[in-house]
């Protein structure tokens, strides 16, 4: 990276290196502005952590990325898209644990008939879905799922998959604003199953246009990763912005104090360095932004420091696969909180992607903490690895204790959209706006996938090329 020696002025200074800034910078670089990025870890990629040790092959923060047209296109503008590699049809299978034993979903109308899961009351309160009300006003995910779904859809389906996905609680994340997908549906269907029909009425019509528009037939609906892991991505952005002149990235330097004079934002890092930009951009936690501009501005500041990020650990395994009774033909499984596990869920990381683990055995990857168990990061790693690894030995029966173990804690792991959510993003737009060239955005505000930290990125350059025109 090409270090700063000098106070200097440029059109757009990004505070914050995951890839929500990186993809930022990306874009503005391509278009020849002149721009300056400050990542304080020396690393890049904030969450995405691709570590090797031993022949074993981990990620600590996200696992795979899900295929869609924009990230297509923007790995093949890095020469990546032919690196790409997908799961074996072998890991379709999911699971969810029910009393003690994992369980697959459904994978078709005949299986969905007599899954447990879902069992005869679930059935009864889905055939009717198309006949309930639309909801009028806001509420919680757990609400929107009981009243339109059922309790059993709600206990095996959606309160797992927050769990494993979101570190949250379906008593508490807000339907419209983590899920606005499934509020969509409802508000101009009047049914998710009306909604669902008409998205498959439709979907031929976006597989021609995505088609067109250069997007593979063979990626649609994939999930993907590289051999070297998710950072193989950050690597290939991080490589081009340092042949862009026009940008500088500056890693292992902690911005703390950010001012505005003269409608000129100035910041200052830890080594008393100052630089200059019309255009700030705070790619960071909400927390992080919001200490950076409380002596702007302390209402801004408290906006922020109301999203919650609660705390997560990953926890990797490593067993010899004789010892595994499992036959371990999924992408992992999934925990319901009824269940009264504190591990959140496992991916089944060697069956997702080659070389993962050495010959002859098999990598899960574990979490353990979020909203459900928030104090459970406070153990040391050995207690961690001896409590993931004895739920998961009842689970799976497995006969053997694992032979490598690996501990990654995120103590600001992934905010929760919880009710009230969009109130507070609609309030921090309404305060940000009088500061002329602020701009704040992350996975807090735009969707927590990393897919949707891409987008907004590029979202954030259009808008900012486009407002000087």
């Amino acid at each position: 990276m090409r270090g700063d020696t000098q106070t200097e002025q440029q059109s757009v200074l990004i505070v914050g290196g995951g890839i929500t800034g990186l993809s930022l910078a990306l874009a503005l670089g391509r278009q020849k502005k002149s721009v300056t990025l400050v990542e304080a870890d020396e690393q890049l990629g904030g969450n995405i952590r691709s570590v090797k040790e031993q022949g074993w092959h981990m990620e600590l923060g996200p696992n795979t990325l899900m295929a869609k047209p924009s990230l297509h296109h923007l790995l093949k503008s890095l020469d990546l898209s032919d690196k790409v590699i997908f799961p074996p049809l072998t890991s379709r299978k999911r699971y969810v644990v029910k009393d003690g034993v994992p369980v697959a979903l459904p994978a078709d109308l005949k299986s969905a008939l007599s899954s447990p899961l879902i069992g005869i009351e679930g059935w009864r309160h889905l055939i009717s879905e198309p006949f309930r009300k639309v909801a009028s006003s806001e509420e919680t995910l757990a609400a929107f799922v009981h009243r339109r779904l059922g309790q059993n859809i709600l206990n095996h389906f959606v309160d797992p998959f927050v769990s494993g996905v979101y570190a949250g609680s379906p008593e508490k994340l807000s339907a419209q604003a983590a899920f606005p997908r499934l509020h969509r549906l409802e508000q101009n269907n009047g049914s998710l199953l009306l909604g669902a029909i008409s998205l498959m009425i439709n979907s031929r019509k976006q597989r021609i246009k995505d088609r067109e528009s250069g997007f593979p037939d063979a990626w649609r609906g994939k999930i993907v990763s590289f051999p070297g892991g998710l950072s193989t991505l950050v690597e290939g952005i991080r490589e081009e912005l340092s042949r862009l002149d026009n940008v500088r990235v500056i890693t292992g330097c902690r911005v703390e104090k950010v001012e505005q004079n003269d409608r000129m934002w100035r910041v200052v890092d830890q080594r008393g360095q100052m630089r200059v930009a019309h255009q700030l951009v705070l790619a960071t936690p909400a927390h992080v932004s919001g200490s950076l501009l409380e002596p702007v501005s302390p209402e801004l500041r408290s906006e922020l420091a109301s999203i919650v990020y609660p705390s997560l650990a990953a926890v990797a395994l490593g067993f010899p696969d004789e010892s595994i009774k499992h036959p371990l033909d999924g992408f992992g499984m999934l925990i319901p909180s009824q269940e009264k596990k504190q591990t959140l869920g496992a991916l089944f990381s060697s069956t997702l992607f080659p070389n993962r683990a050495p010959e002859g055995h098999v990598l899960f990857t574990c979490f353990i903490g979020g909203r459900r168990n928030p104090m459970a990061v406070e153990n040391s790693d050995q207690q961690l690895v001896n409590l993931v690894s004895e739920e998961l030995r009842e689970m799976l029966d497995i006969q053997a204790r694992p032979v490598f173990t690996k501990v990654a804690r995120w103590a600001n792991a992934i905010p929760q959209y919880d009710v009230g959510h969009l109130s507070r993003i609609a309030k921090i737009d309404d305060i940000a706006e009088r500061y002329k060239g602020l701009h704040l955005m992350g996975n807090w505000r735009d969707g927590i996938s990393v897919g949707d930290c891409i987008d907004s990125g590029f979202s954030m350059a259009h808008r900012l090329i486009t407002a000087e025109r």
